[in-house]
């Protein structure tokens, strides 16, 4: 059976085209996420999937950056499925794990979907070191109603995202204010 994976990092991005071409390849089951790859971590979707896949059964994506940026994770997740005898397949960097080139490639494309991440961060953080140094990065102003409502939320027992949904900002948002007030449960 073809399980299909489809992930994108953000809510305002579209995840449709990702999920057409897994269909259109033959997946049965596809789940979706809008979550970062950063971390396998919270990504509950992929976690069903690796959790239900048996022995010769595929997780399909459709580019490699789409289940993880970084070595550690794709090794982890490689082994899980080596472990249940299963597969993965990418639809759009012929790689199929089942062959030893598949593996040779999968190897290869990890470890430059990682190198790819790194320097998009290392690209960022120069943008606002000079922005700092040209005064025109000083940070958002911190919106004291805004947090006053996501700690109210948190004590009413709302969850993150449950948080984020009503006073419409990220999770990741609401993270750093609870966080920031020590009240992150």
């Amino acid at each position: 059976m073809l399980f299909g994976y489809a992930r994108v990092s953000t809510e305002e991005q579209n995840i449709a085209l990702q999920v057409e071409r897994l269909r259109e390849f033959g997946c049965e089951i596809v789940r979706e996420e809008k979550i970062s790859g950063t971390s396998r971590q919270k990504r509950v979707q992929l976690d069903l999937l690796l959790e239900f896949i048996r022995t010769d059964d595929a997780l399909v994506v459709t580019r490699i950056d789409r289940l993880a940026r970084s070595i550690s994770d794709l090794t982890d997740i490689i082994k899980i499925l080596n472990d249940k005898g299963a597969f993965l397949r990418v639809t759009e960097q012929p790689l199929d794990t089942a062959t030893p080139q598949g593996r040779l490639m999968l190897n290869m494309l990890g470890i430059m979907a990682e190198f790819e991440n790194d320097l998009r961060k290392e690209r960022q953080l120069e943008g606002i070191e000079a922005a700092k140094k040209a005064g025109k990065f000083k940070g958002r102003k911190a919106n004291k109603e805004r947090e006053a409502r996501v700690l109210a939320l948190k004590i009413d027992g709302l969850s993150l995202g449950q948080i984020a949904k009503e006073v419409g900002m990220s999770r990741s948002g609401v993270n750093y204010i609870l966080q920031k007030q020590g009240r992150l449960l």
